[in-house]
């Protein structure tokens, strides 16, 4: 039997934003998600100023170093019912894995979302990560076999900008 360790978080400040963004620098090129500097410091930003938006957790080993991180953002689709939490990153380092961490980290995250009144609480993973795939179907996410598709608004397109 694998004996579970315990996994621990706290919220993110301003005060944590070099280090959030170490780890997001980690987890990026780990995931083979291109780190767009700028673009990620602006989310950051908004994330950090206004709970609203939702929140940044730290997960902390049992020393209480930071070893990961989870982004839980809010959204609002007709087809969720309205408002519904978005799982936009979960990282957890290589010396936080294991040992039942990463369902402790979903289980975690889902006890936020449920605190925000939402009763849908969604995610993206790369087809190419399996073990996360894997982890998150055997948690109860559905695969509601779609493709999530992106429009860089600031891109230029046709020679103009949209």
């Amino acid at each position: 039997m694998m004996h579970t360790a315990p996994l621990d978080f706290r919220l993110a400040t301003r005060d944590d934003e070099a280090q959030l963004i170490a780890l997001m620098r980690d987890f990026y090129a780990e995931d083979r998600i291109e780190f767009d500097e700028a673009r990620v410091r602006r989310g950051v930003d908004a994330v950090l100023a206004d709970p609203r938006n939702g929140e940044v957790l730290l997960w902390l080993d049992e020393a209480g170093n930071t070893g990961g991180y989870a982004v839980i953002a809010m959204g609002f689709s007709l087809e969720q019912g309205g408002h519904f939490v978005l799982l936009d990153e979960l990282y957890l380092a290589a010396s936080l894995r294991g040992r039942g961490r990463g369902r402790q980290a979903l289980a975690i995250v889902e006890q936020r979302a449920r605190g925000r009144g939402v009763s849908r609480l969604r995610l993206e993973v790369n087809r190419h990560n399996e073990l996360a795939r894997r982890l998150y179907l055997a948690s109860g996410y559905v695969d509601d076999t779609r493709d999530l598709l992106t429009l860089p608004l600031d891109a230029r397109r046709d020679g103009a900008m949209q």
